[in-house]
């Protein structure tokens, strides 16, 4: 029999209540989407001056990856990444007029510009998340085509021709499924977050997981949200010189805002 006495176990641990604050998913009908671009729409055309100086930088973002790609593809994944690291942050901006426009604020282009310095440690962690993510859908790009590819690595010249031949109809649906599923990832992720962000300064995690609630919550409607950004930014970049980037992608910016505000309600 032993001479010690049992060992006390140790306590159970409890964790701390979460500090982030209460919300809700809305309910949302189909028409929200379109009413979120309508009022997106309202706030450009109140201040276009401000909504187009980020509608031209999205532009120039464009062309600068189009000459990469033309140029050396090899390094289109690079110049991504660095689109990747700048376009949160001037989405932001246009964020920021639209909340301002909200709260009957006057907004300005100077506050535009420098929104984000209150909240750069949980938006530099998001981005962060957002560029690994990027690196590791590349990398996966890189595996289907390898495995997939039958007809000798694509360039940037007859990439299409090349990609859509009947040899290679198990790489297009590969490389479809795999860059679905990362485009769904990082439009979960980003949905709502960043807006989230701004308005109250919630840290990176939980806006991110505030945005997947939403998607998972309420997946048809955001299902054509997604539809409709894939739709303008596609008939933008078809436009000669990728023209109509410099309304939709303003348009975009202020329209997300409105669906962050009609998909969330705080408590």
């Amino acid at each position: 029999m032993s001479q010690f006495p049992p060992e006390t176990p140790p306590p159970l641990y409890v964790p701390p209540p979460s500090e982030a604050p209460p919300k809700e998913v809305i309910a949302m009908a189909w028409s929200a989407p379109p009413r979120w671009l309508l009022l997106g729409w309202r706030d450009l055309a109140a201040h276009p001056g401000i909504s187009l100086f980020y509608g031209l930088a999205f532009w120039c973002m464009a062309l600068v990856l189009g000459a990469v790609f033309r140029a050396s593809p090899e390094y289109t994944m690079t110049m991504a990444s660095g689109c990747l690291l700048v376009g949160p942050f001037l989405a932001m901006g246009l964020y920021e007029v639209s909340r301002r426009r909200e709260l009957a604020l006057a907004p300005d282009f100077a506050s535009s510009l420098t929104c984000w310095k209150t909240h750069l440690r949980s938006m530099g962690l998001l981005v962060g998340v957002l560029i690994v993510l990027e690196l590791l859908w590349g990398r996966a790009s890189l595996v289907v085509i390898a495995v997939f590819f039958n007809t000798g690595m694509p360039s940037s010249v007859g990439v299409v021709q090349a990609v859509f031949s009947p040899d290679n109809w198990e790489f297009v649906l590969a490389y479809t499924l795999v860059g679905g599923a990362f485009a769904a990832l990082v439009f979960a992720i980003t949905v709502v977050s960043i807006p989230m962000i701004l308005d109250r300064d919630t840290d990176a995690i939980t806006a991110a997981i505030g945005s997947i609630e939403v998607v998972v919550t309420r997946p048809g409607v955001m299902l054509l949200w997604g539809a409709l950004i894939v739709a303008l930014v596609a008939v933008a970049l078809l436009l000669p010189f990728a023209v109509g980037l410099l309304l939709v992608g303003p348009l975009l910016g202020h329209a997300t805002w409105h669906a962050y505000r009609g998909s969330v309600r705080w408590l």
